[in-house]
């Protein structure tokens, strides 16, 4: 047998039979929901809840490892790809050496295999083969991509293959891996190879990493992180926001239907869901603050690395133990409020939500194309003391287009083609602050959950078309001067502060940090013409 795979006999699309299947005398092609939960339990990767979830542990990794995870550098991604720290470059031959290694290793296990496919758009499809060693995965899969009809299940032709075999170490000195685990994805051969983790978020990005370098280039789509939903009007709203803004909770209201929570396409004339599923945070979990996806967590679906209490088979959600990052996979379709198929209009409204601790940013601003442009690419909120080892006071953090850990381009291919859209069609972009007023964390207070979601309604059903808006002198963010529903003192944050010269002090060294941030941008044809627009950006910044 040869040690290397050549791009013609890996990809699917030329070799429908995949070398891991064909001849294999134990694979089972499509379980059901009912099968593989069965299989997760006879094999121990599970038990079951008092609702019927199937809880399973990720073992050793809980979250997903940046730091390995690879692109193949080739003649396809070698001028392509935005390498660096994100993405980072794999030797090709090296990658048919492992492929070939890995398909050795579980020619003698049991596989669990499933024909699925990525975007609800059918003329964006992308059919995936995902390969399994272990049945929850397989369950996740299930769950998180689309779902083909039985009808297409018997011509059905993958394009991309996914090989997911947690039980498979690398040997970095021999496979060019930083550790035993990894995540590497091929553009030519259309293969994802994951290795050494159990976590199972690394197959659903690593499918988005996919759709993030696909769609932008071949079609003009805009492929999005973020959640979305629809109006009684039929209005299409979409929601930015890194973790802890509150872009789940938000999205998520009784009045709208759910188009999808976490990744989406924009293309000329629709938003799609990338995925079948959620993925859902469940820590400090309750049906009362989240009873959607606390009513989604029954028979079919997967937890992730949650603990009972003690004595019985009730989830804790509170509980910490193993990991903050507890996690529930379902299908949509568990969501009651959600809409099939997960397709939307253009939308009218755009929000991108951000947690300042530092309480100067507005609750709710109006944004122009360049200013939506330049807090897109930036993707600002705020690290609180206490989340991570070493913080002991606020932090602005910055993740360029709200998920700079999958954009396999360079970031200003998404901001051109986001302010591109918006001109075009005319969307209003609002940035929403769900931190603190007031004063900075520990000063002031976090600003009231029902405030922000009035300052989404109002927006949504036009109110602020109707009301005057002051520029902010530092940001340059134009500010209704009224909302239903929240006390006007509060939309103008200098008039939450007692002390009005150290508050105009915090909000120029935030000011400061999202220009020192744009910096790395320089020489970037598309970065250098937005900073040539700094009076739209900051319209006014001579007051500075």
């Amino acid at each position: 047998m040869k040690n290397v795979l050549t791009s013609a006999e890996l990809n699917p699309a030329v070799h429908p039979k995949h070398p891991a299947l064909a001849g294999h005398p134990d694979v089972l092609l499509n379980p059901d929901v009912t099968t593989l939960t069965k299989e997760a339990l006879q094999n121990n990767e599970g038990v079951l809840t008092d609702t019927g979830a199937l809880m399973c542990d990720t073992g050793t990794f809980t979250g997903r490892s940046p730091k390995d995870k690879f692109v193949v550098s080739d003649e396809l991604t070698r001028q392509t790809i935005c390498w660096g720290d994100i993405n980072q470059p794999f030797d090709s031959v090296s990658f048919g050496k492992l492929y070939r290694k890995m398909l050795d290793f579980v020619a003698d296990k049991k596989i669990y295999a499933r024909y699925a496919y990525a975007c609800a758009s059918p003329k964006h499809r992308i059919n995936i083969l995902a390969i399994n060693t272990m049945a929850w995965h397989n369950l996740f899969c299930h769950h998180l991509f689309l779902r083909p009809a039985e009808e297409e299940l018997t011509d059905f032709e993958p394009e991309w293959v996914i090989l997911n075999v947690p039980e498979f170490e690398a040997n970095p000195l021999v496979d060019g891996t930083r550790a035993g685990n990894f995540t590497i994805i091929d553009f030519s051969r259309k293969v994802i190879l994951i290795g050494g983790t159990a976590y199972a978020g690394e197959m659903k990005k690593g499918i988005f990493t996919v759709l993030n370098y696909l769609l932008p280039q071949e079609k003009g789509i805009l492929s999005m992180h973020c959640s979305a939903n629809i109006g009684q009007k039929g209005d299409t709203a979409l929601f930015f926001g890194l973790s802890g803004t509150g872009k789940t909770t938000l999205s998520a209201d009784p009045e709208r239907k759910l188009i999808g929570d976490d990744e989406h396409g924009w293309s000329d004339d629709e938003i799609f869901n990338f995925e079948g599923g959620c993925y859902a945070k469940v820590i400090n979990l309750s049906k009362e603050n989240e009873p959607e996806i606390f009513q989604a967590i029954r028979s079919g679906s997967i937890l992730e690395n949650t603990r009972f209490h003690e004595g019985t088979a009730i989830p804790d959600f509170a509980n910490q133990s193993v990991t903050e990052n507890t996690r529930s996979a379902y299908p949509i379709s568990f969501i009651q409020n959600s809409v099939s198929p997960s397709l939307g209009k253009t939308p009218e409204n755009i929000f991108f939500l951000t947690a300042d601790a530092f309480g100067v940013l507005p609750p709710v601003s109006r944004l122009n194309t360049e200013q939506a442009m330049y807090y897109f690419i930036s993707g600002y909120t705020s690290k609180l003391a206490g989340t991570e080892v070493g913080i002991k006071e606020p932090q602005a953090t910055f993740s360029a287009c709200f998920g700079a850990a999958f954009l396999p381009l360079h970031p200003f291919k998404y901001a051109e083609l986001l302010g591109e859209k918006i001109r075009n069609n005319e969307v209003n972009v609002w940035l929403i602050n769900t931190g603190w007023n007031g004063g900075p964390y520990g000063v002031g207070s976090r600003m009231k959950l029902p405030y922000t979601r009035a300052m989404i309604h109002a927006a949504l059903e036009g109110h602020f078309d109707q009301v005057a808006f002051t520029t902010h002198p530092i940001f340059g963010l134009e500010i209704p001067e009224t909302c239903p529903n929240v006390p006007s003192e509060l939309l103008n944050p200098e008039n939450t502060w007692k002390d009005k010269a150290e508050y105009k002090v915090k909000a120029i060294a935030l000011k400061n940090a999202f220009q020192e941030n744009f910096k790395k941008y320089s020489g970037i044809p598309g970065a250098e013409q937005l900073l040539n627009k700094k009076q739209e950006v900051y319209p006014q910044l001579n007051l500075v």
